[in-house]
């Protein structure tokens, strides 16, 4: 197996006691990082940090409750992260959720709803966790966008506006941050195996579901979680060091862009 240099780095995965972060808080565990995950739901997410920890044998697996779209409960967050692991040497943006409809169905509130989702909560977790970084002598910081930021359908709003605002965000501080040592990329996600979906489709046999889906997809097949979880992983790791201010692309080549 590649040694990916993450033994003993401390990790925060927001979204992670679910679906596409957890697979990644779990590929992070057992690649040896502390890691620190967060989601709304307190027992859930306890729940989800010890089953991690039984499923990779890494004690230093830490659930705590939050809300990252309220920027009190992403303080807290760090701090707790702090407290417990003396500092943060990866940053994995990945909470979110689907909003996807047509711009006149989408009020005010609904926009504002997804903007502090996605936008600031990826701005608040970079402004708190970048200090402390760049104290360790760098980082690693992956966000978690989609395809559809770059090259937008129809009726997909507002996810593919404030996923654009976070490909832009990455940039931006990739380059702004880069002779700190803090790498910044970008993930676009297309159509990977997920709770969302499961919710989404609503039927008994979701792997019929996923065929279907897979028959607009060029390599033919919906993705998997884990395969997300590799890319983060690489991505944060020592092996690419001299990635930065990238947005890479896991969507089996759906996007238009890239």
């Amino acid at each position: 197996m590649l040694d990916l240099g993450l033994r003993g780095k401390v990790a925060i995965v927001t979204g992670g006691s679910d679906g596409l972060g957890r697979a990644t808080a779990e590929r992070l565990a057992i690649e040896g990082c502390k890691v620190v995950i967060c989601g709304r739901r307190k027992q859930h997410t306890i729940d989800a940090a010890n089953e991690i920890q039984s499923a990779t044998g890494n004690s230093d697996v830490l659930g705590l409750p939050s809300d990252v779209s309220k920027a009190t409960d992403i303080d807290a967050l760090v701090c707790s992260t702090v407290e417990h692991f003396g500092g943060v040497d990866i940053l994995v943006n990945n909470a979110g959720k689907s909003a996807a409809s047509g711009l006149e169905e989408v009020d005010d509130s609904d926009w504002q709803s997804d903007i502090d989702l996605k936008l600031m909560a990826a701005v608040r977790t970079c402004r708190a966790v970048i200090p402390l970084m760049r104290d360790r002598g760098g980082g690693a910081i992956v966000n978690a966008t989609i395809g559809g930021g770059k090259a937008p359908p129809a009726k997909v709003l507002p996810t593919t506006v404030t996923r654009a605002a976070g490909i832009n965000l990455t940039k931006a501080l990739a380059n702004e941050y880069a002779c700190a040592g803090i790498r910044v990329n970008t993930v676009c996600i297309g159509l990977i195996k997920s709770e969302q979906w499961v919710r989404k489709a609503g039927v008994d046999d979701v792997d019929d579901f996923y065929i279907e889906l897979a028959k607009t997809i060029p390599l033919g097949r919906v993705g998997e979680a884990r395969e997300y979880a590799d890319l983060v992983s690489f991505l944060v790791s020592e092996r690419a060091a001299y990635i930065t201010g990238t947005s890479v692309n896991i969507d089996g080549g759906i996007c238009a862009v890239t």
